[in-house]
């Protein structure tokens, strides 16, 4: 089975956004001696001469691809510049992906972290390029027909095994704050939507703003959960249906598994032309499990029976997604976006915020 016309459109404009790297940015360059120096000192086994060019994906942190003779390595750092209170914060992402290194979750091995600003002018972090396939489209097309099952089986199986980890055992107890928290990301992101005025408001998102927090399903739960949990931020083996690295930890934290398992499984109802999604194909002829099946794969997985109130987690992460592309459109106003298809992606905003408010009312 064949993407139709207008998906096919949107997973190559997707890969072409954001597969492979560019020389870096204006804006977003650095002195790369320093950087070297920095290594040196930092990196075990390294040795210059190095080569650094950008991915050109990545709407919040810029990413690089650091290039030697003997091996290549990725660095992410905070942008350049005034940022939101709390946000960029790449120290926790190099703090999360050790600990959960360290117990053979599938992560990229981080080599160190600086907070340094006179070496390259902002708190990065350097960690191995992993060698394989990123998917940027939901339906998986270069997988032959009888094997798409088994990629989202590992999928599944990836953020369930996350999701069965212990922060304490990890090292990871202060990583966030437990238990409520539905009521503190509706409040973080209402705010962030709240101070960016010249994204400008939306009367779909002030409901939400306003409607959200009086329907949180009673019950509580705590893990480490990764907050940006989709195809295209993982790894795949070169020819194997198995996740050698979860990529992007920006939005990790301490919270509900049912909140991460959700924005995960928003594939099935998001448009492809957002982000990596499946609204509007044919899963039984792609071969591809629906989302009743694949919910049920992950209540084997994490022994639940069933997740009540399933509307609500829904319309949650909606908000939360159309929240964040609202901080794209706000850094795309300002000139201070690291991609440059930032004001494309913050087009969408509009078109989240309907979606986020459509699920308000489902909620209801």
């Amino acid at each position: 089975m064949s993407l139709s016309a207008p998906a096919a459109a949107s997973a190559a404009l997707g890969e072409a956004a954001n597969a492979g790297t560019s020389e870096v940015r204006a804006g977003l360059r650095f002195d790369e001696a320093r950087l070297a120096a920095w290594m040196a000192g930092t990196v075990e086994g390294f040795a210059g001469p190095l080569r650094v060019s950008q991915f050109k994906g990545g709407q919040s942190n810029p990413t690089y691809r650091l290039d030697t003779p003997a091996r290549s390595y990725v660095l992410r750092r905070k942008p350049p510049g005034d940022v939101l209170p709390g946000a960029h914060a790449v120290d926790r992402e190099a703090r999360v992906q050790t600990a959960l290194g360290a117990v053979g979750f599938p992560v990229a091995r981080i080599h160190g972290l600086c907070t340094d600003p006179d070496v390259i002018g902002s708190d990065f972090y350097v960690m191995d390029l992993v060698e394989g396939r990123i998917f940027w489209d939901a339906t998986f097309p270069d997988v032959p027909h009888a094997d798409r099952p088994l990629y989202f089986q590992a999928m599944n199986e990836t953020i369930a095994a996350l999701h069965r980890l212990d922060p304490a055992a990890l090292g990871l107890a202060d990583y966030g704050k437990p238990g409520n928290y539905f009521a503190r990301q509706i409040a973080r992101w209402s705010r962030q939507y709240q101070a960016d005025e010249l994204a400008g408001r939306d009367p779909r998102m002030d409901a939400l703003v306003e409607a959200l927090p009086g329907l949180i399903p009673p019950g509580d739960e705590t893990t480490i959960v990764h907050g940006d949990f989709r195809c295209d931020n993982m790894i795949f083996h070169p020819t194997e249906p198995r996740v050698l690295a979860v990529l992007d930890w920006e939005l990790s934290t301490l919270g509900h598994p049912l909140a991460d398992f959700a924005y995960h499984a928003l594939m099935y109802r998001m448009p492809p032309n957002i982000v990596a999604g499946l609204a509007g194909a044919d899963l039984a002829a792609l071969n591809i499990p629906p989302e009743a099946d694949y919910v049920a794969a992950y209540c084997r997985a994490t022994g639940r029976d069933g997740i009540p109130n399933w509307d609500f987690y829904l319309a949650f992460n909606l908000f939360r997604m159309a929240a964040i592309f609202h901080g794209i459109k706000g850094r795309a106003l300002r000139g201070t976006a690291s991609s440059p298809h930032a004001r494309e992606r913050a087009e969408s905003f509009t078109v989240l915020a309907a979606l986020a408010h459509d699920a308000l009312e489902a909620c209801r």
